[in-house]
């Protein structure tokens, strides 16, 4: 698992690539918790580069979501092969997550 970060206005895009799993999680949850810590307000995840998500994985991102809902932060999610949509399809995390097809599409300003 690799993931950068880069500034896109005062989004914060996170591409993350390689199997987000319980070996994985921890180092993302680090990862992520620090760029909250460091002022990080909204992130947009790209999954693109993601083979595997599992629950561990979606635990994570749960716990940073909150966190950030406690900074009246926002998380969205880009792009991802359809194994990894489907895992927020299935457990009904799209009711909570904005999923997008494509990271231009999650970086639209929001109406």
């Amino acid at each position: 698992m690799d993931f950068s970060a880069r500034r896109y206005g005062d989004r914060t895009i996170v591409a993350l690539t390689g199997d987000i799993d319980v070996e994985t999680s921890p180092r993302l949850r680090e990862f992520l918790i620090g760029l909250v810590d460091a002022g990080a307000r909204h992130l947009v995840i790209d999954l693109d580069g993601v083979a595997f998500l599992d629950s561990t994985g979606l635990g994570v991102m749960i716990g940073v979501f909150h966190r950030l809902g406690a900074a009246n932060g926002s998380m969205a999610f880009a792009g991802g092969p359809a194994a990894v949509r489907g895992v927020f399809h299935v457990t009904q995390l799209t009711r909570v997550f904005a999923l997008h097809d494509t990271l231009d599409q999650a970086l639209l300003p929001v109406r």
